[in-house]
């Protein structure tokens, strides 16, 4: 049998580290609930986007050697910007590819056009505004910058991001979105960057949880009356 000293540590341990491991539980229950009740594609913004974009097709178009461009030719990317095309050219510079022109970057209202492309006609402009950078949090983190931020007056805060140097559509966020990207955090304990599975602090909550969860099948052994009812007739 084991001691009741022993008995009663096993217990206090028990108790304390549910105590201090209580919350992330709790946040790894609810996190866990919310991803598997909710539709992925609607948690990406698929449904304020059109299905397939608005495609322009175009002819006469300039070839690279037309150029102003002395630089060696990497990698050349055809791209609609408010249904004029242009050549991103090594993924830095932009040239009109009618005129073979270089555009230094996108306006405002070229911006909103692009946006237009991809969101669903329904959907009525707010405002938009330039930012320059972002936080480790912000919601367009990890992406090209700078960029035009375009809002729409829609009870979810939707907002449309659209690249400045190339005019390239990047992303939509909306509410939902955000409380996934929350609760993701807390899911993964990654407070930086959200999707490293690797941080020393869910290692050490991983290995407490275990430690919790052997400590309570140990508690039970210890103190369950059939355990020593069988211990005794085994004697």
């Amino acid at each position: 049998m084991v001691k009741r000293k022993t008995a009663l540590k096993i217990r206090k341990t028990h108790r304390y580290l549910g105590i201090f491991l209580g919350i992330q539980f709790l946040m790894w229950t609810i996190s866990g609930m919310y991803f598997s009740w909710t539709d992925i594609d609607e948690i990406h913004g698929d449904h304020f986007k059109k299905e397939i974009p608005d495609q322009t097709a175009f002819s006469d178009l300039v070839g690279s050697s037309q150029l102003n461009f002395q630089e060696p030719i990497k990698s050349l990317e055809l791209l609609e910007i408010a249904g004029t095309p242009f050549y991103w050219i090594n993924e830095a510079v932009l040239y009109n590819a009618l005129t073979g022109t270089k555009k230094e970057e996108l306006t405002e209202q070229e911006a909103i056009k692009v946006a237009e492309r991809y969101m669903l006609s329904n959907l009525e402009f707010d405002q938009i505004k330039r930012i320059e950078t972002v936080g480790e949090h912000h919601e367009y983190r990890g992406r090209s910058l700078p960029a035009y931020e375009i809002s729409y007056k829609t009870d979810e805060n939707l907002k449309a991001y659209v690249a400045i140097k190339n005019g390239a559509f990047q992303t939509v966020r909306h509410r939902n979105w955000r409380w996934f990207d929350f609760l993701w955090m807390t899911h993964t304990m990654d407070y930086q960057g959200r999707d490293n599975f690797n941080t020393i602090v869910l290692r050490a909550f991983s290995l407490l949880g275990l430690i919790t969860v052997l400590s309570g099948f140990l508690l039970w052994f210890t103190s369950s009356p059939t355990v020593r009812k069988i211990k005794k007739s085994l004697k």
